[in-house]
């Protein structure tokens, strides 16, 4: 990752191509989320008896291998997105969809789950769970089809709603979400080992909460579905009436689980604010927990961007704004778009043009919304580069068609499967408008 750019570009190339600056802080952030280079360090020595290593998420089959690594082969099962498998030693990994779950991650979280299930006092369960867990561990309650899963999931992914409101709806409506798959592994120890994808970092929203308790109700999650207008099948709001299976924060059965972060957004932020630093920009940080619409963050983000480049003087150093977060998009017009570019095009038509203000908005995971795509990189060419096209960049923001613009004009970020997931990077680049116009 970080290997493939030439350092030395800081200064060389700040003037003729800030977005390979913009791109190797985002590299930066990916390669510090690493799960083979942080697993290593957290790992305590495997414990004799049984061992049974299970997980899902975008970066499990990166963390059994790292686990791997370490304790050498083991037994258990993880699950991970299509083209983010790793060749391992012992652990079975199973590919399925994401976002929207499928066949293969049904079955396999049965088999998760027949695989813990009467599990002994003496028994030890590692859990490894990243983002992306939420829909590839799919167990729909009694009376729900793989079929109703997935309309909930199309459901909630179009509506806007943050995460943490989509995970209450998924948790009333699972037999694994909130905090039913430590329930299946007691008596036996747990060490719950998780990467973190979003805001606040709460175990209750890493692939919604499945190993830890949960103090919400069926009525929350009815509330949740009124407030945002969500259409579901009548036996999914049918089973919503129904006493919920989730385990409260205090039962018994999480007596003897352990869960740590041993990855989060702020760390991922914080290796590129110390490259950026160390090269010296200056710096100027968000937090990694922000939240909201997309297309309205990057009017936002941009504004404040025009702010700080109005107060350089032209012998000031450049700033980098990093953020990270989770943002979302209301996505009524059926384009093809994710929360990032959808971001950055926001961001592109707000700033028109503006010398100086360079931007580069993605995924962690190397995935935004549903393409094969991270995100994008702007600049003060972007809408001109798009104009010159023929192409209407309001157009496609209505639309919520940001990758095919991006697509369009040839600045799409594509990284392929990082496996890692710490959620959205954004980092703008600022120089003084005195500045060669690029």
């Amino acid at each position: 990752m970080i290997g493939y750019y030439n350092k030395n570009i800081w200064r060389k190339n700040i003037e003729e191509n800030p977005k390979e600056i913009l791109r190797l802080l985002f590299d930066t952030a990916v390669d510090a989320a690493d799960p083979m280079k942080v697993i290593p360090l957290v790992l305590p020595e495997k414990p004799s008896g049984r061992v049974v290593v299970i997980g899902a998420g975008k970066a499990s089959a990166r963390m059994a291998e790292a686990v791997e690594s370490v304790w050498g082969a083991c037994d258990g099962l993880v699950i991970t997105r299509y083209g983010y498998s790793r060749e391992l030693l012992g652990i079975r990994v199973v590919e399925a969809a994401h976002p929207i779950p499928d066949i293969e991650g049904f079955k396999a979280t049965k088999e998760i789950i027949s695989i813990v299930n009467g599990l002994g006092k003496d028994d030890f369960v590692l859990s490894l769970i990243s983002g992306g867990g939420s829909s590839l561990l799919c167990a729909p309650i009694d009376g729900l089809s793989l079929n109703d899963k997935q309309a909930v999931n199309q459901a909630l992914l179009s509506s806007g709603a943050p995460i943490g409101s989509m995970n209450i709806v998924r948790k009333h409506l699972s037999k694994i979400k909130g905090g039913q798959l430590a329930a299946y592994c007691y008596p036996a120890k747990m060490l719950n080992l998780s990467i973190s994808d979003v805001p606040g970092d709460s175990f209750s929203d890493i692939a919604s909460g499945v190993t830890c308790g949960e103090n919400s109700s069926s009525k929350d999650a009815l509330e949740i579905i009124r407030r945002f207008k969500l259409k579901f099948p009548r036996n999914v709001m049918t089973a919503l009436t129904k006493k919920s299976s989730v385990v409260p924060l205090n039962d018994h059965r999480l007596k003897y689980v352990q869960n740590n972060i041993i990855s989060a957004p702020f760390q991922s932020l914080n290796a590129a604010r110390e490259l950026a630093s160390s090269k010296g920009y200056r710096v100027e940080l968000l937090g990694d927990s922000l939240e909201g619409e997309a297309k309205e963050e990057g009017v936002k983000q941009s504004e404040l961007a025009l702010r700080l480049q109005a107060n350089l003087k032209v012998s000031d150093a450049p700033i980098i704004l990093l953020s990270g977060g989770e943002f979302t998009v209301s996505n009524n017009k059926g384009g093809v778009g994710g929360p990032n570019a959808e971001f950055a095009l926001a961001a592109a038509i707000h700033l028109n043009g503006r010398a100086g203000i360079s931007l580069i908005c993605c995924d962690t995971d190397g995935v935004d919304g549903g393409a094969e795509v991270a995100g994008a990189v702007i600049g003060p060419r972007t809408i001109s580069k798009a104009v010159k096209k023929g192409l209407d960049p309001l157009r496609f923001l209505r639309l919520n068609d940001s990758h095919n613009f991006f697509k369009r004009i040839g600045d799409q970020v594509v990284t392929g499967p990082t496996l890692t997931n710490v959620n959205d990077f954004r980092a703008f680049l600022i120089r003084p408008t005195e500045r060669k116009n690029l």
